[in-house]
């Protein structure tokens, strides 16, 4: 079934926007649908539609990056109408503010101390977009004036926010329910979703998430998934170990994640 799988995906790569039923998919590669949707999801995290979905979000992410018009870069993405691409928010922020990393779009920031060193926070309107954790102030606004180059950062204090960071943090209080306004595939965000049902105090492997997710085999997928979370903590991917009880990777650092897990812990006793 492995060589079906990836011929199966090959040939959704050769039709990059267009649009491919399952039905013409599973005849293609000689496999009935409902056997190919079951093993393609378990194999790669995500149905055959969803698939070509996350393909032409990336086209369109790639158009708007290099200046094409908005309408230009979803039609040629394969969409058949601006509406069919606004049905989900994929982009995270607006695409006529994605199309220049940000350009118009009004980003306030906060750099603030705290137990774990300094923390980074960005909000848009529309929620949490960036939290990064460090032990350089200027190191985490720089990575954020990379990511985010032409929009408008305005740092000042966010003192609702801080608040619940830090007592986050301190093993105290919940960052469940705090809005995001966060960019990803179809993939991650269903990890991410997964990382922010996790109860505080509690671990899940990478093994438990992507079964959870309905893709057992993508065990590799969702560690990257993990390693490309946006915003920290309000996604806690910290939560996520390996199945040997070994912590895994941490974009900010094993000994911040090893922390994290030990004040959780203790105050969930």
């Amino acid at each position: 079934m492995t060589d079906v799988l990836e011929k199966a995906r090959n040939y959704l790569d050769a039709r990059r926007g267009e649009r491919v039923t399952l039905t013409e998919l599973a005849g293609a590669v000689g496999a009935s649908p409902f056997h190919l949707q079951r093993r393609f999801k378990e194999a790669f995290g995500v149905s055959p539609r969803d698939y070509q979905d996350a393909h032409r979000v990336e086209a369109v992410k790639s158009s708007l990056q290099n200046g094409r018009r908005i309408a230009d870069a979803v039609f040629d993405a394969g969409y058949g109408s601006m509406s069919r691409f606004y049905e989900k928010p994929h982009l995270g922020m607006k695409a006529r503010h994605y199309r220049a990393r940000g350009k118009g779009q009004c980003i306030r920031f906060s750099c603030f101390a705290t137990v774990l060193g300094i923390a980074l926070v960005a909000t848009t309107e529309r929620g949490v977009c960036a939290v990064k954790l460090g032990t350089e102030t200027d190191k985490l606004k720089r990575l954020l004036a990379e990511e985010l180059s032409a929009a408008d950062l305005i740092e000042e204090r966010i003192p609702e926010i801080e608040e619940r960071v830090r007592a986050f943090i301190a093993g105290e209080g919940s960052l469940a329910r705090v809005p995001v306004d966060i960019r990803g595939t179809v993939f991650q965000r269903r990890v991410w979703e997964a990382l922010r049902r996790i109860p505080r105090g509690e671990t899940r492997t990478y093994s438990e998430i992507a079964r959870e997710i309905g893709a057992p085999a993508a065990v590799r997928a969702v560690g990257s998934a993990c390693g490309a979370n946006p915003v920290a903590l309000v996604v806690p991917c910290h939560r996520a170990v390996r199945t040997d009880g070994g912590l895994g990777g941490y974009a900010w650092g094993l000994p911040v994640k090893k922390r994290l897990l030990e004040i959780e812990k203790r105050r969930r006793k």
